[in-house]
This record gives C-alpha cells, sequence and structure tokens, in this order.
C-alpha cells in the first residue's frame, strides 16, 4: 500500500467502472496535477480487494531506476522482467510519453488481456498516431488541478488548518491554486515558486523538447500575453500588432502554433464562441482560461486578486472537470458567459460575475441589467444561472442565483 495518498473521488468513481477492464485507460492533464497519485489510489483500492502484489506492474517512467527507458523495445524488456506465473496483470506506467513509440507495446499487452493504466501530461499522448493504434481501445480521463472542494478535504487529510470564513479561504485558494503538492508548503511566497518551476519544467520537457520553438523570446511573449489575459476575449490580430509594437517579427501560422504548444501542454484551455441564432460555432474572438490560476499569480509580480476574471475561470474549470461541453454564448450582439450541455444533450446558460451589487442603487440597477438581460434573448426552456459570490440570492426572472462556493462544495448543483 501507498502511504498519504489523497484518494480523488472524483476521478476515482469515473476510472473504477473499467478497472478490470482490458479497456486502456489514459490519464492526462498538467504536470504535478497528480495524475500519479491518481495510479498509486487506485492500487492502493486494487490492495485493499485483495488483487497480489505480485499482479500489479508499476513503472514510473520519471523516476530513478526507470529514467533510462526510452524506447519500445527498453519498455518491453522492463515489463517482461517483472512478470512471474500470475494469469492476469495490471499495468501502471506513469509518464508514458517519454517512451517512444510506446504504443506499439501497449497495444500487444492489451491484446493479451492486461488492465493497464497511463498517465501523461500532454495532448501528444492523444496523437493521430496513437488513435490510430490504440483506435476503440482506450479511454482518456481528462485531470486537473485540486477544486475548491478537494483541496479543503486534502487540507483536512494531511492535518492542515482551515479557515472558518470560506471567502477568506477562498483567497487563498485563488492565490495558492490547486497544485496539490503546493500544500506542503507554508507561505505563498514558497508555493509561487514551486509553480512557477512547474512551468519552466513544462516549457523543458513538453514544448522544447518536443517541437523546436523557432523563436524563444516571441513564444515567451505569446506565453505572457495568454497568461495576462486570461478570461478576456483573444484576437489574433490583437496579439499580432501588440508583438509588431513591440519589435518582433513573426507570423500569424507561428503564434497560432505556439498557442496550440500551450494548449497542448495543458497550460490554457481554448473555449470557442457559439452563436445561438446561427447555431454555429464561430471561430474568433474566443477565450483563454488558466489550468490553474497560481500559474497566473506566481509569473506575475501583481498579487491582487481580480475576482470577475477568477472566478469566471474557476467556473470554467469546474464545468470541464465535470465533463460539461462549454461553450461561450453570442446571442446577437450580447454575451452570455457559458452555454453549457450534459451528457444527456441538455443545454443551460450561466452568467459569472463577482457580485450583483453595486456602491449604490442606481450602480446595483445597472449590473443586475447587464447580467440578465442576455437570458431575455433566449427562447428555449432550459435553465439559466447567475453564478456570483453574493451570501444573498436575487432571484428573478426564473433565472437560478447560485453561489459560487456552496456550487464548488457540492451544496448547489447546475
Amino acid at each position: 500500500m501507498f502511504k498519504n495518498v489523497y484518494p480523488r473521488e472524483k476521478y476515482l468513481s469515473k476510472i473504477r467502472p473499467f478497472y478490470y477492464s482490458d479497456i486502456i485507460k489514459v490519464i492526462t492533464g498538467i504536470r504535478r496535477c497528480g495524475k500519479s497519485f491518481i495510479l498509486k489510489a487506485i492500487m492502493n483500492e486494487m490492495f485493499s480487494e485483495g488483487i497480489p502484489k505480485t499482479q500489479v506492474i508499476y513503472i514510473p517512467l520519471d523516476r530513478r531506476g526507470y529514467k533510462h527507458i526510452k524506447t519500445a523495445g527498453e519498455l518491453e524488456e522492463k515489463i517482461e522482467s517483472m512478470l512471474g506465473d500470475e494469469e492476469n496483470y495490471y499495468l501502471f506506467i506513469d509518464e508514458v510519453q517519454n517512451v517512444f513509440g510506446f504504443e506499439s507495446v501497449i497495444h500487444a499487452y492489451a491484446e493479451e488481456g492486461y488492465s493497464i493504466f497511463l498517465t501523461g501530461s500532454n495532448s501528444y499522448l492523444l496523437s493521430d498516431e496513437i488513435s490510430t493504434k490504440l483506435t476503440g481501445r482506450y479511454l482518456n480521463f481528462e485531470t486537473f488541478t485540486l477544486d475548491f472542494s478537494e483541496y479543503l478535504d486534502m487540507k483536512r487529510f494531511f492535518e492542515k488548518g482551515i479557515n472558518q470564513d470560506m471567502y477568506l479561504e477562498f483567497e487563498e485558494y485563488i492565490l495558492n491554486g490547486g497544485f496539490p503538492k503546493a500544500l506542503e508548503f507554508n507561505d505563498v511566497h514558497t508555493r509561487q515558486t514551486y509553480t512557477r518551476g512547474i512551468i519552466s519544467e513544462i516549457f523543458e520537457k513538453d514544448v522544447k523538447t518536443r517541437k523546436r520553438i523557432s523563436n524563444v523570446p516571441v513564444y515567451e511573449r505569446v506565453q505572457t500575453f495568454l497568461l495576462n489575459n486570461y478570461s478576456a476575449p483573444f484576437s489574433l490580430n490583437n496579439l499580432l500588432k501588440c508583438l509588431e509594437k513591440e519589435g518582433y517579427k513573426t507570423k500569424a501560422t507561428t503564434v497560432r502554433g505556439y498557442i496550440e504548444d500551450l494548449k497542448k501542454a495543458k497550460i490554457v484551455y481554448e473555449c470557442n464562441r457559439f452563436d445561438l441564432k446561427s447555431k454555429k460555432a464561430v471561430k474568433r474572438d474566443q477565450k483563454y482560461y488558466l489550468s490553474d490560476l497560481a500559474i497566473y499569480y506566481a509569473m506575475n509580480i501583481d498579487n491582487r486578486l481580480s475576482f470577475g476574471p477568477s472566478l469566471e475561470n474557476i467556473v470554467y474549470l469546474y464545468l470541464a472537470s465535470h465533463d460539461y461541453q462549454i461553450s461561450i454564448g453570442k446571442i446577437g450582439k450580447l454575451e452570455c458567459d457559458f452555454i453549457i450541455r450534459n451528457k444527456s444533450g441538455d443545454y443551460a446558460y450561466i452568467q459569472v460575475a463577482y457580485t450583483l451589487q453595486g456602491e449604490d442603487i442606481k450602480a446595483t440597477e445597472r449590473i443586475k441589467e447587464r447580467e440578465y438581460r442576455p437570458f431575455r434573448e433566449i427562447r428555449d426552456g432550459y435553465p439559466r444561472y447567475i453564478i456570483t459570490l453574493d451570501k444573498f440570492r436575487d432571484q428573478q426572472e426564473g433565472v437560478h442565483h447560485i453561489n459560487a462556493i456552496d456550487l464548488f462544495l457540492g451544496k448547489e448543483k447546475i
């Protein structure tokens, strides 16, 4: 049994039905979001259910004793050296993208009926090549950093103090982020140093070594631009103009490529627009959301909280981690922060605001008008929600007003 492993039930519950299946389980997500510990939690469950340790093969490719395994042949040789006379085996490989051509080896063992679990830090793992070779044989489980509920649970698990005021605790969560190991450190500056190290590691291992960056200064400027403009409408033309003003010469195709690299490394997620009137996706003015807000605060000197964009980003991650399909809503000239669709195909509409309360009555009326107005243009009967940090609800016009913290803690549902 692995000790001190916080079981992330949010993900274990999704993977559990496939523990003993020969369908390959692929767990992806940004580096250091806790994928390795999910593997360990699965193994712990198996051991507690009576699976002998002799049937479990665990190969952490980024650990001492395994880092030399770089080719498919070396991987197969290592697996064979760990096999005995058991009939069934459970194969766990951590950071499998470190092995070139691993697909053929994994496919062969899956054909023999092994239950296989893989982790990888980026979507190179789900390239066209692996999709072709493992068609119909694998499931991808996208993993995110700790959400607010997990953040609190993990603090309890490791007997860390929790502020009785959930709003102050939520502010700390925004600054600290949800990288699990960051909870080991007691001050925000140390946590930010740790997070900066993660970003450097991602650049070196997931970007630089897998794709030649022709112009590192431009790449870094594109990265900074996206990080500083999270939750805001994105314009490629504006970014190109910004680069030109600063003296960087580059092409739109190069910049698009760098954005794709940031997406593949799971640093940012792209959310496209959906026009309700035309019922079509709009491939412009999309938004980018950070995989963890600590990335922004670690990479910037200014630690002042920007609650509006931060709350919108956290709501996006909440929705994504609960398997909703998410778009930005365009309703004529108006905007709805999110149009979401669940697994049953049902839609819902969401506005996100820090608060509906202004400094006086007129300011409050303006804010409410801004947030409610897009909903009036929606003619179907799907539910509509406003998510804020207000303690008191403002239920009107058939719109459900939800407190964000209650939503994140499971006290409210969409």
